[in-house]
């Protein structure tokens, strides 16, 4: 391995689910409020590929406005979970930034950014969205669980030249979700068409499934995994 972690301060720490043969792609999953990259390395672990890296990053520790100020894991600060919530702009761009050095950490490591997915859960996914969406590189797919698209009204202008208006992203959401109810993801998936090709947004939803993951739902990011980043 070449390249210092130490200069990507997210990378320092983060959890890192090895390949076990060459590795020629990677996935950055990043975590929800108040989680770690922990429980995210072990749902990976379960559907894994041999070559591909994943990388789950640790969000820094911050006073949280919507839990009271209450200091948690959060990749910024959040006021509210509706579609006019005021939102923390500086944060957002700040956090897009950090995961936008990671991409190219695994770039100078010789991983193209046609074979990095990049995803997350809730607020993760959020940035995930965000990050990749106004990413100068072109990145293989994104994969976003019952999230929401920040900064909304930014788009389609935000997106950087359109470089990933072809990008292929996966939208899952829990039907039963009470913290982001799914008729947000499903607003969040018609102004995602209006962002990159309609045809390249799936938006799937899991009766019963409250704000979580199930394994319907982990089988389906196993096969987006294995469709955009085959074996070379």
């Amino acid at each position: 391995m070449c390249g210092n972690n130490m200069s990507v301060p997210l990378l320092a720490d983060a959890v890192t689910v090895s390949g076990a043969e060459r590795e020629t792609a990677a996935v950055i999953f990043l975590h929800g409020l108040g989680d770690t990259g922990h429980s995210w390395a072990d749902a990976f672990s379960s559907i894994r590929l041999p070559y591909v890296k994943y990388i789950c990053p640790h969000a820094p520790r911050i006073p949280v406005t919507l839990n009271m100020k209450m200091v948690m894991p959060s990749w910024f600060d959040l006021m509210g979970l509706t579609p006019d919530a005021p939102e923390d702009e500086a944060g957002i761009k700040k956090a897009a930034e950090n995961i936008k050095a990671i991409i190219e950490h695994e770039m100078k490591n010789g991983i193209p950014p046609n074979r990095i997915i990049l995803g997350g859960f809730s607020q993760g996914g959020a940035l995930s969205l965000y990050t990749a969406l106004t990413c100068q590189h072109q990145l293989a797919g994104i994969v976003a669980l019952s999230c929401w698209l920040p900064l909304h009204k930014a788009f389609p202008q935000a997106a950087n030249n359109g470089v990933n208006k072809d990008i292929a992203i996966l939208q899952c959401h829990g039907e039963m979700d009470p913290m982001i109810p799914v008729r947000f993801g499903a607003l969040t998936a018609e102004k995602l068409k209006s962002v990159v090709t309609p045809t390249k947004v799936q938006f799937k939803t899991f009766p019963g499934v409250m704000h979580s993951s199930c394994p319907q739902e982990m089988m389906a990011v196993k096969e987006f995994i294995e469709k955009l980043l085959p074996r070379i």
